[in-house]
């Protein structure tokens, strides 16, 4: 893992950013992604993902294609022609980004129901590294906090993450959703998405 250029690996997903400041805030966050998040699978048990992100490097291939699902309904103006440009790359960043502390900063053996709160928190703590708007951190930690939707609950089923509400929670929730759902297995060839 040490020689591994972090953002190159998320080079295919980059590219479906406009924005040149929202990419390069993209990379930042991703060169501070612990290593752990390129080399494990996207569930700790591999019950809740399909065959293409179990195994090793299976978390970025959930990531993958959670930001492909976005990008295919980016390109059907019927369903996201509701979201202006900068909405749309904010949320393929928070897409990016959504399960980078899924294990914690710090490798736990399994995954942490409050990942997505780690995760914006760890958003807020390099913001001053990052130049983005207090709104527009805003919005990416809003995106990522409620990503998991109803499963929103610790182990002992305390409520411990919002719901999303509004409709750009709701567009992030439904594409990580789709992404972990066991039907669709999407190929890969040399770590990318086929087709």
């Amino acid at each position: 893992m040490c020689c591994m250029n972090k953002v190159d690996v998320f080079n295919k997903e980059l590219s479906y950013i406009k924005s040149n400041k929202y990419k390069e805030a993209a990379k930042i966050m991703i060169n501070l992604l612990p290593d752990y998040f390129f080399e494990v699978p996207a569930a700790s048990t591999g019950k809740y993902h399909p065959a293409c992100c179990l195994g090793n490097g299976g978390l970025v291939r959930h990531t993958k294609v959670a930001v492909r699902v976005a990008f295919e309904f980016y390109n059907d103006e019927a369903i996201t022609g509701i979201f202006k440009s900068e909405e749309k790359d904010l949320m393929l960043v928070g897409l990016i980004l959504h399960d980078g502390l899924k294990s914690g900063l710090q490798k736990s053996e399994y995954t942490l129901a409050e990942h997505p709160k780690l995760m914006a928190d760890y958003i807020q703590d390099h913001k001053g590294d990052l130049n983005l708007t207090d709104n527009e951190i805003e919005f990416l930690t809003n995106v990522i906090i409620s990503h998991m939707g109803p499963w929103n609950t610790d182990y002992k089923g305390n409520e411990i993450l919002p719901k999303p509400v509004n409709k750009y929670q709701k567009f992030v929730h439904m594409c990580d959703y789709l992404a972990s759902r066991k039907f669709l297995n999407v190929d890969f060839e040399n770590e990318q998405i086929v087709g």
